[in-house]
């Protein structure tokens, strides 16, 4: 159960403000107000709001340099007042702002999913037989194609992403956030790019809502029943497009027991566990769900791999210039470069 601790140096709020807000945007709440701050997650800022006995999520973008079109709040929101109704995973949200009196940026509070979430390890006392966890990844790929299957336009969401053109502008556009937030210490990663950029696949002809950061550690598990999927969070790049994108980003998360050395080491995720799925049966699996035809999937899982590493450098740019002293963020540069000698690798053998 992912626990709220003191919030960390730099990054407080001010108390008072937000307890005013919340009180004159969210109705029947009684009882001590309490800021918290959930010390996971890379991105975006998390915190517990506590009133009385009701609990609240706060969403806020981190202090810093940010990318451009990076931590859209409003996007955020909206998405999760459209999915909310029809997507039973999906936490309710509660408010939004705009107004940066309150904090000096758009932010906005959801209610809370209390439940489970896995992370490097399975939790100690939670003992998940081989078959289990093959199930446990199953559910994973089926509540991802449920997310897939959900007509966009019917939910208000039509004019929320462009699809004709997604995967060059995701290729196009992850490449100027790498050199934009490139460090002296991190590959150029020029090879890489221009692979990307001759091998893109055409447009697909059935685009739909992609999460684009679909991992065990933003699904949260029934505590009665570990297997059972009850919430999916961290929605802030979720658009319309290619969701085959939307896999091949999860490939990249999948270290797999059988992996090299330099990947273990950077496993964020307890993917390399007795009876986990392999990438190769991840891509056959959610083929056979979706009635997609995947193939070949190396493009997809070296851009997700490309992808990531960029996240990664564009946090560990904001801890090299001194702009959060987080110490977790300290060793990204090393996640880059091995994320970057892994999509290597997956070229040199690539019969694309």
């Amino acid at each position: 159960m992912d626990q709220a601790v003191t919030v960390r140096k730099g990054e407080k709020l001010d108390e008072a403000r937000v307890e005013e807000f919340i009180h004159n945007t969210i109705p029947g709440l009684n009882g001590t107000f309490d800021i918290k701050q959930f010390p996971s997650g890379h991105s975006n800022l998390t915190y517990l709001i506590t009133v009385g006995n009701r609990e609240m999520v706060l969403r806020r973008p981190p202090f810093g340099k940010k990318a451009k079109t990076a931590h859209d709040m409003g996007r955020e929101y909206r998405v999760l007042s459209a999915l909310n109704p029809v997507y039973p995973y999906c936490p309710r949200p509660l408010t939004y702002t705009e107004d940066s009196e309150i904090m000096g940026c758009p932010f906005y509070v959801m209610e809370r999913i209390k439940g489970l979430i896995l992370r490097k390890e399975i939790p100690e006392g939670m003992n998940i037989s081989p078959e289990n966890m093959t199930r446990l990844c199953e559910n994973l790929l089926k509540v991802l194609n449920e997310l897939h299957t959900i007509d966009y336009q019917a939910i208000g969401l039509g004019e929320f992403g462009k699809p004709e053109g997604y995967v060059k502008r995701q290729v196009t556009g992850w490449s100027k956030r790498y050199r934009a937030a490139r460090t002296p210490d991190v590959p150029a990663a020029e090879t890489l790019m221009t692979w990307l950029s001759e091998k893109m696949p055409r447009d697909t002809d059935r685009p739909c809502i992609i999460h684009n950061d679909f991992k065990f550690d933003n699904v949260v598990l029934d505590p009665k029943d570990p297997l059972r999927i009850i919430g999916v969070l961290d929605w802030e790049m979720t658009t319309i497009g290619d969701p085959l994108m939307d896999l091949g980003g999860s490939l990249a998360y999948w270290v797999e027991a059988g992996d090299p050395e330099e990947l273990q080491r950077i496993r964020m995720l307890p993917t390399n566990y007795n009876g986990a799925l392999t990438r190769k049966q991840i891509a056959d699996f959610y083929s056979q769900l979706s009635g997609r035809s995947i193939g070949d999937y190396d493009f997809y899982y070296c851009f997700g791999l490309f992808k990531l590493s960029v996240i990664a450098q564009q946090i560990y740019y904001r801890y090299y210039h001194g702009q959060t002293k987080d110490e977790r963020f300290k060793m990204f540069g090393f996640f880059v470069s091995a994320l970057f000698e892994t999509a290597i690798k997956v070229i040199d053998q690539s019969r694309l």
